[in-house]
């Protein structure tokens, strides 16, 4: 069970801790390096992704404006404590670093302007691209997750904004003998024209994901059995709806409960199916900033 968590706050280049019994605030860490997005916490160490500094599009408005395409993203890391940041990767290694997720001694992370899915050791070490999209916004790679035994590989597309085009996919975590990245043929799309999917995680055998897309089926966070292979995944359920840009997730089996992060700043607490809590959602804490990943600590 939890007892804290940590988010990213995406427009301060800051790390904060959240109480979850008092909702208390903390910031912990505020140079991350420009919009950090994906985090996980492990042995003591917390790892970020980031998107890199964006160029300003006066053609465009909103989130559209803003240009990731320049290849200055990264992978990051600090020990819990502030002490020995460091850089997992290089400049120039990745565009736009995205959802995070840890599994054994490898980091995974999608790369959305990159079109590709990517893992490291966690010191960095043997960078491997795992999937490579041809150029496109609707090939833009953004959540991943893997499964408990390590085979699988999950991740989202979340195509353009509100879309409705966003796409849920699966692959073995190898390659098959004389495939590379980009002409793997063993890819399964499990859930398509989803509003827009974007974090996503593994427990007890189901999915979940955060939606940022457009109601009544966007801004949400999702549940769904995960499906067998070579079969396309079911109706998800809605767990909760109304967040404003739903973001990061973290799922806790044993408090029952998911927490959802978007960025106006706020995170939930959803409790699961048969919780026996029957509040549902409730703003755990408004950090008053715009905030994308989020993860859980002991």
């Amino acid at each position: 069970m939890y007892r804290k968590l940590v988010a990213l706050g995406i427009s301060t280049d800051s790390i904060f801790t959240v109480d979850i019994a008092t909702g208390e605030i903390e910031q912990v860490y505020a140079d991350t390096g420009a919009s950090p997005d994906g985090l996980q916490i492990a042995g003591g160490v917390a790892y970020w992704t980031t998107m890199g500094r964006p160029t300003y599009d006066p053609k465009q408005t909103g989130e559209a404006a803003l240009d990731y395409s320049a290849r200055n993203g990264g992978v990051h890391a600090i020990n819990i404590d502030g002490t020995d940041r460091r850089d997992l990767t290089a400049p120039g290694d990745i565009t736009t670093g995205k959802q995070l997720t840890l599994h054994g001694d490898w980091l995974y992370w999608g790369d959305r302007e990159g079109h590709r899915v990517s893992r490291a050791r966690l010191d960095g070490t043997d960078r491997q691209d795992l999937v490579v999209n041809e150029p496109g916004i609707e090939n833009q790679c953004v959540g991943v997750t893997v499964d408990p035994a390590g085979n699988y590989l999950y991740w989202t597309q979340k195509g353009p904004a509100k879309g409705g085009v966003g796409r849920i996919l699966r692959a073995p975590v190898g390659l098959a003998a004389g495939e590379t990245p980009r002409t793997r043929s063993d890819i399964e799309v499990l859930w398509d024209h989803l509003p827009e999917p974007i974090d996503l995680e593994i427990a007890d055998g189901d999915l979940y994901w955060t939606d940022r897309g457009a109601p009544p089926n966007g801004n949400t966070v999702n549940q769904a059995p995960l499906p067998a292979s070579g079969e396309r995944g079911g109706q998800p359920e809605i767990l909760a709806d109304g967040f404003e840009e739903a973001i990061g997730l973290v799922v806790d089996i044993e408090a029952r409960t998911v927490y959802v992060s978007d960025l106006a700043g706020h995170v939930y607490t959803v409790p699961l199916p048969g919780s026996g809590d029957g509040r549902g959602k409730r703003l755990l804490a408004d950090l008053d900033t715009h905030v994308s990943g989020i993860a859980g600590i002991s």
